[in-house]
């Protein structure tokens, strides 16, 4: 079994075959997907995704790229829609330094408020980033929250901030990026303990090879994990093992 802990399946890419996508994904062994919020109407559809689909779960959080959005409003609505029994993280949330769509003092201001929302409610987070690994550290670290686990999702990062955010006892995983020819992602990997990884396509985006230049989709999640065990030395099993039982811990699937 193999667990697919980031993905957009809600997003238009998949109008046109949503279930098939899904069922071509379970057909080779991916039991559960986590579907990723970006936004509070997107947070709705993950959700009602989630309850058409046994094995389908949801996240809640407003993307740092969408901070103007959170609102007071809007926070106490994240909160209500947490409770829901298929909702399994706060995310996808953090900061984007390469998108110039929001101001950086929005973006932390969201930042802070959601990891405070996961927090309360005990909940694990999922972390954007993109290039702004340092400042993300720094932000958990003022938040006083070691005790809160989540995942850096999308890891493109160094070794040195690989180490920080494993020091602060959260997970780690890489998509489609991993794998591509110019990667500079192997060392890191290989650094990474096999008990702090995940598996993730953050599909529709980031294609891994041999399937790049195409829509993404959960069933590439095969190609991810291949590449992964490549590179720690294992059997492709033993990662489809360590992973599943990692997100199934993290999550609380």
């Amino acid at each position: 079994m193999l667990v697919e802990t980031h993905a957009h399946l809600c997003f238009d890419k998949f109008d046109p075959d949503r279930e098939e996508v899904i069922q071509r994904a379970m057909d080779i062994g991916v039991k559960k997907i986590i579907n990723i919020a970006t936004d509070l109407e997107n947070a709705k559809q993950c959700i009602a995704l989630a309850e058409a689909h046994e094995g389908l779960y949801a996240t809640v959080g407003i993307h740092p790229t969408d901070g103007m959005k959170l609102t007071e409003p809007a926070l106490v609505e994240l909160k209500e829609l947490a409770s829901h029994q298929k909702v399994v993280a706060i995310g996808e949330i953090g900061m984007d330094f390469y998108w110039d769509t929001c101001p950086v003092d929005v973006q932390e201001f969201a930042f802070r408020q959601q990891i405070r929302l996961a927090s309360e409610l005990e909940m694990p987070l999922v972390i954007h980033n993109r290039e702004a690994g340092r400042v993300i550290l720094d932000i958990l670290k003022s938040e006083g929250v070691e005790n809160l686990q989540g995942v850096f999702h999308c890891f493109s990062e160094t070794v040195e901030i690989a180490r920080e955010v494993l020091d602060m006892g959260l997970h780690i995983s890489f998509t489609g990026n991993l794998t591509f020819k110019k990667s500079t992602l192997s060392e890191v990997a290989k650094m990474i303990p096999a008990d702090r990884l995940l598996l993730e396509t953050d599909c529709p985006f980031l294609s891994p090879e041999p399937k790049r230049g195409r829509r993404n989709e959960p069933a590439h999640i095969v190609h991810i994990a291949q590449k992964l065990a490549e590179l720690k030395g294992v059997s492709y099993d033993q990662i489809a093992e360590i992973t599943t039982r990692n997100a199934l811990s993290l999550f609380r699937l």
